[in-house]
């Protein structure tokens, strides 16, 4: 079902719309949640450091992806708006084969290179062979990712975000099923959590390939425009790159601080894997919220309905804040009894760490929803340059201050806590200022 988000009353098309996305996404993070509570309660702290410290990994591998098709659907949402039905299906042919071969790429570098990515992470010797067994299964997922998400930012730019939450929907509860079947029930470990998730993955990426292939044929490029042309292949590149490379680069510093986090001991990773999976479900409505709102914007700036926009920013930043104020004073009030969720409360030192991480993370959690919207309004709006400006402002400065202070300071672990909402404070100005400097451009021309 397509729907034209250049019409009707913005907070509700807005919200509607976003609904499903942001449903779709807590689903896959309750499911993620469920394993690291299986992994950390029936297989112990090693294990949920394993488990924990590879999820950051693999969400930097994915995010390639994922940010690829992410700048292909903002592009695939503006032709939509302005109309142009044959330019937004010769996009999607081009950029489906260009995602296609870095898919491909990617399996031909992390199976011959997973012992040196994770010697790069410092991984302590205690869990290596861990971390190695769950790695080497969770990579197989990577294409399924690819189909996935691909096809969900196709039917989302056409304004679809409920057939993306039904696939969602059945491979988070198929994933926890078998995890509890092949973990608690067939004593597989942490190579069973693994194969469980990929299998989950398959579901999803085969499941809604086939969906829109079969339900939504109106989407699939004719014979005709299959082509390859040199400027749709640019405009591809350029959206899809931008995009790729702010993911990329936003993970990839989450992953730098994963590694310093790494050689603090087994206890710390334990404690941020489990803070960081309690601190991603608090903020993840207003990250899926920050994508649907780019989509919203892609539209109606493909549309020229510039009015429409600028009401659609002010009531985006409207609600993400007021959602973060809320969601930051649970998190406060509740960080114990979240951690003690996933770490037996004999674990005072693991759990007190959480708990630090939590009310630090926690007050900040504005930061972060202005951020989401700030990419999205970049790519929406022809910018994506810009995203990937906020994301380098963000990780650069968290990085700089975490490996500065951590290895060499008394304030240690602290500091790595504190660099986080740094940038995403910074990002956040420069993001604000850029979009000043615009609104008086516009006005001047006007």
């Amino acid at each position: 079902m397509e729907k034209d988000l250049t019409k009707g009353p913005i907070l509700k098309t807005l919200l509607l719309f976003a609904l499903p996305m942001m449903l779709g996404n807590l689903l896959q993070q309750i499911y993620n949640i469920t394993d690291t509570i299986i992994v950390g309660r029936v297989l112990g702290s090693g294990a949920l450091a394993a488990v924990g410290s590879t999820y950051t990994l693999m969400t930097f591998l994915t995010s390639v992806m994922i940010g690829l098709c992410m700048g292909c659907g903002a592009l695939f949402s503006m032709h939509y708006g302005a109309g142009h039905q044959n330019k937004m299906k010769e996009c999607m042919w081009i950029s489906f084969w260009l995602i296609l071969l870095v898919t491909v790429i990617m399996y031909l570098i992390v199976f011959p290179g997973t012992d040196g990515i994770l010697n790069l992470l410092q991984t302590p010797a205690d869990i290596y062979r861990l971390m190695r067994t769950y790695s080497r299964i969770i990579f197989l997922g990577i294409g399924f990712t690819f189909l996935y998400n691909y096809f969900a930012f196709v039917l989302r730019a056409v304004g679809n975000s409920v057939l993306p939450l039904i696939f969602l929907a059945i491979s988070s509860l198929l994933n926890i099923a078998l995890d509890l079947w092949f973990v608690i029930g067939l004593h597989f470990g942490v190579g069973g959590a693994a194969g469980a998730t990929v299998i989950a993955q398959a579901v999803s990426g085969i499941g809604i390939t086939i969906a829109v292939l079969w339900k939504n044929p109106q989407l699939f490029p004719s014979k005709e425009q299959r082509i390859f042309q040199k400027s749709t292949l640019s405009e591809v590149s350029r959206y899809a790159f931008f995009t790729c490379l702010q993911q990329s680069v936003m993970n990839f510093g989450i992953l730098m601080i994963q590694g310093l986090v790494n050689s603090f001991g087994t206890a710390i990773m334990a404690a941020f894997a489990a803070a960081v999976k309690i601190d991603t479900l608090a903020y993840m409505p207003v990250q899926e919220f920050g994508n649907a709102f780019s989509l919203f914007i892609s539209q109606n700036h493909g549309a020229k309905h510039q009015d429409r926009v600028r009401v659609g920013i002010h009531t985006a930043v409207q609600v993400s804040i007021t959602f973060c104020i809320v969601i930051s004073a649970i998190i406060w009030i509740f960080a114990r009894p979240l951690m003690q969720i996933f770490v037996d409360a004999d674990e005072t030192s693991i759990i007190a760490e959480g708990v630090h991480y939590l009310h630090i993370e926690g007050t900040f959690y504005w930061g972060i929803g202005c951020l989401f919207l700030l990419y999205g309004l970049y790519r929406a709006i022809e910018r994506p340059a810009m995203s990937l400006v906020l994301t380098i402002v963000s990780l650069g400065t968290r990085v700089a201050l975490a490996y500065a202070l951590a290895p060499t300071t008394p304030l240690g672990i602290t500091a790595i806590w504190w660099a986080i909402p740094i940038g995403w404070i910074l990002a956040d100005l420069t993001g604000f200022l850029y979009y000043k400097k615009l609104h008086i451009a516009d006005q001047s021309l006007h």
